[in-house]
């Protein structure tokens, strides 16, 4: 077991801490001078040579140490983004200010994550009283909020035969927030986006709206909106006012159950599920609904109130960008009790889980009931590839036919279960990881079109 002392010292042979190490450079030269140190002695040198060779050796390599910057007179600074999507390439500054009057070699390690993906250490040439930037490239593969708080440099002087390490303290916070490629491909062109889907966006006709008050006629107004009761009742022209609709109510709810952590090509079902929560929310905020969302497992996790405005897309983000999922399985009765005593208005329930986990948790089929009376509830999970490729292998042997047969049984049971629970009024459906959140805008649209809500 290592002592502190010796913790402390290999410490600064890992790039940390402060020290003085001596370059490959110094130790070739030491090699070089011991070498000739020896064959001096052997062919009779004297002492008096042997001493002088050496001092002018150590004399040079600590002239080199003493003339090189000091570390006080560097000045450090890292520039970085305060977002950073999940999976996406950024650049980071970090600026060096040297004050001395001379040049030095530096080399950096940052105190990025372990998550982050980089290639370290970095060099840089800074001259004398200027300042250099050097910049590298980070993606980061994992959701969540980090503290970056140190910066470790190495820098030799002219002859480069010592090499001083120093810990510049510098504290930036940024939050890894999901991949919104989806949110904002639709926020551009929202019928673009629901090409493959072949799902068409309606536009509010003029004067479509709910009812306000009935009124006088104005010269001017369109002889449709005459209400014929009222003016034959008043012995004068009578008009209906309508005003726009005030907006509906979506409710959100991403599950993250222990189910919710299955890997997929890129990231897991959590991935995926916040990806397409932030679409939807965007497609409903710009439609003018309201959105809330509920985040949950064995407890709720996250809830945000619902609002209106694409400004409470933001809200969203802030809430539900760190979710992780949990070991335990969700508990379907509690949040679907929860939404019902909570979400008094009548909204549409668009819930991201396991369809075939759901399925099979027969105890939330009671509250669902019960919630269709009052909301719209829809289920969209992602399609278990597995076991469609299973049930398109060659029975080309006996364990090939009973996987085969296993699992078209196992198909068939969860249509079965689909068809049941889409008698009793409640949509469910699967897409591809990558047409999860087209599906989920789609449904969103078409239940809009139709007026369901």
């Amino acid at each position: 077991m290592l002592t502190k002392s010796l913790k402390n010292l290999w410490a600064r042979f890992l790039f940390r801490d402060r020290g003085i190490l001596p370059t490959k450079r110094m130790l070739a030269l030491f090699a070089f001078f011991s070498c000739a140190v020896v064959f001096l002695t052997l062919a009779g040198a004297t002492p008096t040579s042997v001493i002088l060779v050496n001092a002018v050796f150590f004399g040079v390599s600590f002239a080199d140490l003493f003339l090189s910057p000091k570390k006080n007179q560097f000045l450090f600074k890292r520039t970085m983004p305060e977002r950073m999507e999940r999976g996406f390439v950024y650049s980071i500054q970090l600026s060096v200010s040297n004050d001395s009057s001379h040049a030095c070699e530096l080399r950096f390690l940052d105190g990025l994550p372990q998550s982050f993906e980089t290639h370290f250490p970095m060099t840089a040439v800074v001259r004398k009283r200027t300042t250099a930037v050097v910049s590298y490239e980070t993606k980061a593969p994992v959701r969540g909020k980090y503290v970056i708080e140190k910066l470790y440099v190495r820098y030799k002087g002219f002859l480069g035969l010592w090499e001083k390490q120093t810990t510049a303290e510098l504290f930036n916070e940024v939050k890894v927030i999901p991949d919104l490629t989806e949110t904002k491909q639709y926020l551009a062109d929202p019928q673009r986006f629901l090409t493959e889907e072949g799902v068409s966006i309606r536009k509010r006709k003029k004067g479509e709206g709910e009812f306000s008050l009935v009124r006088t006629y104005v010269v001017g107004d369109d002889p449709r909106k005459i209400n014929w009761r009222q003016t034959a009742k008043k012995h004068e022209i009578m008009m209906n006012e309508f005003e726009p609709e005030h907006g509906k109510q979506l409710t959100v709810m991403i599950d993250c159950g222990r189910m919710m952590g299955a890997e997929l090509e890129k990231g897991n079902r959590l991935e995926k599920a916040l990806e397409a929560a932030m679409t939807i929310s965007a497609a409903a905020l710009k439609n003018g609904d309201a959105v809330s969302v509920l985040a949950f497992s064995k407890d709720i996790k996250r809830y945000v109130p619902p609002a209106k405005g694409v400004d409470h897309l933001q809200k969203i983000l802030e809430a539900i960008y760190d979710l992780e999922v949990d070991e335990a399985e969700s508990n379907y009765p509690a949040v679907l009790h929860y939404v019902q005593t909570h979400q008094k208005k009548r909204s549409l329930l668009l819930l991201f889980s396991d369809v075939s986990t759901f399925l099979h948790e027969e105890s939330g089929l009671l509250y669902l009931k019960r919630l269709r009376r009052r909301h719209l509830f829809v289920l969209v999970g992602i399609e278990d590839e597995t076991l469609a490729a299973m049930t398109k292998l060659y029975p080309e042997n006996v364990w090939k036919s009973m996987v085969k047969s296993i699992a078209q049984q196992q198909r068939q049971l969860i249509k079965k279960r689909k068809t049941n629970w889409q008698k009793q009024g409640l949509i469910m459906a699967e897409a591809k990881e990558e047409g999860l959140a087209a599906a989920a805008v789609s449904h969103y649209v078409h239940i809009m079109n139709q007026g369901l809500l």
